[in-house]
């Protein structure tokens, strides 16, 4: 199930690139943002209500809501997008990447847990994979003021995506599952970018195109009502740090993809750095070894 899951997650964030891609033009970003999230929600609502599995929450699991909203369904989004405008959508994917270090990091501090070394030795090995994959892309982006914003906002960005990790972790072992937090969650993300497009006099306009309305459709259902789900399900189950490795395999689809529908070409370091993620994953996933018992030292 768990690995169900993890390749879902995978696959469904791995493209969903191409629908944001297609989101830009008419419609400004933050509003896109509320498009996708509030009816995400309002479709997990009526999911939840129509098989009665709405779970009932109090204040604390409302607050926890409302700043899982703020971490993950608002400001991280805009962090990224706004990191797009002056950085390479390569760095952003290798910061983006650091999450799960960031996740296990985050764990050690506010849960107690232990980091374990297989989770970091995995997550620092495919971060360097990803730089192997985008080292061209790297190497020629000019360090400027812009640069060092792009960058601020993308850590950010990473910063709210692991705070979101940890806020559905504890909300899991308060025994809320997913699809309550998250409809809660993105309703409240949503209101909170509503609000700042009105106070910011950004114009809430509509792109009737096929194309616009395709990408949405894709990005509310399978993006975030199965994507976010799937994922937040993951951590639940095998803790932030380890569901946080699909951070770094997201880039390998988004570009399998970029080669068959852009024609991008791969090149040898891009290989070496495939097959660094790829051990990566499986230094992340793997179970480590009970510790040896001596004979003669137990009584």
């Amino acid at each position: 199930m768990n690995l169900s899951l993890y390749l879902l997650t995978v696959m469904i964030w791995g493209t969903t690139w191409i629908a944001l891609k297609l989101q830009l033009g008419v419609v400004a970003i933050p509003v896109s943002i509320a498009y996708r999230f509030a009816l995400a929600g309002l479709v997990l609502f009526a999911i939840l209500l129509l098989t009665r599995r709405l779970q009932p929450m109090d204040r604390r699991g409302h607050l926890i809501c409302l700043a899982q909203g703020l971490c993950l369904f608002c400001v991280n989004f805009m962090c990224f997008l706004t990191a797009s405008q002056w950085i390479a959508s390569g760095l952003i994917a290798v910061v983006f990447s650091t999450a799960t270090l960031w996740n296990a990091l985050n764990a050690r501090v506010f849960f107690g847990q232990k980091i374990a070394s297989n989770v970091l030795g995995g997550g620092a090995m495919g971060l360097l994979g990803l730089g192997l994959l985008f080292w061209p892309e790297l190497s020629h982006h000019a360090a400027s003021r812009e640069t060092l914003y792009g960058l601020a906002l993308a850590l950010f960005g990473t910063l709210c995506f692991s705070a979101g990790n940890l806020l559905s972790s504890l909300q899991q072992k308060a025994g809320l599952k997913p699809m309550t937090t998250n409809a809660w969650g993105m309703l409240y993300g949503a209101g909170m970018l509503v609000l700042y497009c009105l106070f910011s006099g950004i114009p809430f306009t509509m792109d009737w195109s096929a194309r616009y309305l395709g990408s949405l459709a894709y990005l509310v259902i399978p993006g975030s009502v199965i994507g976010f789900t799937a994922y937040l399900t993951l951590v639940g189950r095998m803790g932030p740090e380890r569901a946080a490795y699909c951070t770094v395999l997201f880039p390998l689809v988004a570009l399998n993809v970029s080669a068959y529908a852009e024609g991008y070409q791969w090149t040898p370091p891009a290989l070496l750095g495939l097959l660094a993620v790829m051990a990566g994953n499986v230094l992340v996933f793997r179970k480590p070894k009970p510790p040896a018992t001596v004979l003669g030292t137990q009584r």
